[in-house]
């Protein structure tokens, strides 16, 4: 190894760490709130998750509606900890090359603070009715719904490529739908909704700040999104929520164990930011997709939640026309082009090119598929001693 060489080792080394803490930060957040609720018996949900700094992969398993009050938690904390982070570090600083005019604050910043926290909150409600596992199911089709949001506002041009791959992820989507047992229509509706918010918030980062010279980081997004979505859910948890909140519920279950699910849960954000500069787009959906499946997986084992065969196939589905969507066989040719050594005119050879990229994505479909819908129908028939639960217990 030279030494240019070790830089380039040090950062992709970097990177698969930064990765690995994704992964384990963002899916040990659902399993520890799942764990904490479900099993350490703590029957306020609400104050709990009042401590919780995550925005993203949260798992409410709460019997009583207190979904708005949870959001507005999440919002208040994250609000501290950026403007903390923006006064004791360079995480931040960013958001020092543009000013942000009151004019932009109002038109973008706020209707994408409502739409973000409105997806929040709906996303939230949506556990009290759903399980685990066919959430994520769902979730897997999000990206349609950005393309579908990005065709309306004139984003983006349509395509048939693109169309197929819509068919594709819906028609995987719908199987997985008619294929849970406890399915609730208001439940998947509310999830649905926030899924459709979501979409639309990111189309408004790109149509209302992008187009203007403003391109927002995740985290500095978070520091101008927070305290709008903070002021917008505590007006409808005062309105609400307001009469059901118990803070002596906090001591049947610890200070210690409830700050260090609110660190585990911040650090989902912090580690996803460190991951997206270390890596790329292509390299962080691949990562999702796999971290998602393995979400399912592991919650199917560890709760015994029931998931159908029918289930796994058509999650099966979602994941192959994702897959496609994502990355398509030109980039994917192009990303394995990149492994094949040079030859002595300095030139690839064509054939191994063309056999090493039908390998790959080869191996790699059938090795997803077969590996994610194996392990969920093996956890699909209930144990022994599992029984459904009834529906005012289910999640």
């Amino acid at each position: 190894m030279t030494v240019d060489d070790a830089p380039e080792k040090k950062s992709k080394r970097l990177a698969v760490l930064y990765i690995l803490l994704w992964i384990l930060f963002s899916n040990g957040t659902i399993l520890f709130n799942k764990w904490i609720m479900d099993s350490a018996g703590f029957k306020f949900r609400t104050l709990f998750f009042f401590l919780s700094s995550s925005l993203h992969d949260i798992t409410p398993n709460f019997k009583t509606l207190k979904a708005i009050s949870l959001t507005c938690g999440h919002l208040i904390f994250t609000t501290l900890a950026t403007q903390l982070l923006s006064r004791t570090s360079q995480t931040l600083d960013t958001r020092h090359r543009h000013a942000l005019p009151r004019g932009i604050y109002m038109r973008a910043i706020v209707p994408i603070g409502i739409f973000y926290s409105s997806s929040l909150m709906l996303s939230n409600i949506s556990y009290l009715h759903l399980s685990v596992a066919f959430i994520q199911m769902l979730k897997a089709a999000s990206p349609i719904a950005t393309l579908l949001m990005s065709w309306a506002w004139g984003l983006a041009d349509p395509s048939v490529n693109a169309f197929l791959n819509v068919v594709v992820i819906v028609v995987g989507a719908a199987l997985s739908s008619i294929g849970d047992g406890s399915f609730s229509l208001y439940g998947f509706s509310t999830q649905i909704t926030a899924i459709v918010f979501e979409a639309v918030r990111i189309v408004m980062i790109q149509y209302l700040l992008s187009d203007v010279g403003f391109h927002i980081e995740p985290l500095v997004g978070l520091y101008y999104y927070a305290p709008v979505c903070a002021v917008f859910t505590f007006l409808f948890a005062l309105k609400f929520e307001s009469s059901q909140l118990d803070f002596k519920a906090i001591n049947s279950l610890g200070f210690s164990v409830l700050f260090l699910n609110a660190f585990v849960a911040f650090m989902v954000n912090v580690t996803s930011v460190l991951a997206i500069k270390k890596t790329s787009g292509l390299v962080m959906t691949l990562t999702g997709i796999t971290k998602n499946a393995v979400l399912i997986i592991v919650s199917a084992a560890i709760w015994h939640t029931y998931i159908s065969t029918l289930q796994a196939i058509g999650y099966a589905i979602t994941l192959v026309g994702l897959f496609q969507y994502s990355f398509g066989f030109m980039n994917l040719a192009r990303m394995t082009a990149a492994y094949i050594p040079l030859s002595k005119d300095g030139r690839r050879s064509v054939s191994r090119c063309g056999t090493l990229r039908k390998l790959v994505m080869a191996v790699f479909i059938i090795g997803l598929v077969l590996i994610t819908s194996t392990a969920i129908i093996f956890y699909s028939q209930p144990s022994p001693t599992f029984r459904p639960l009834p529906p005012s217990d289910r999640l």
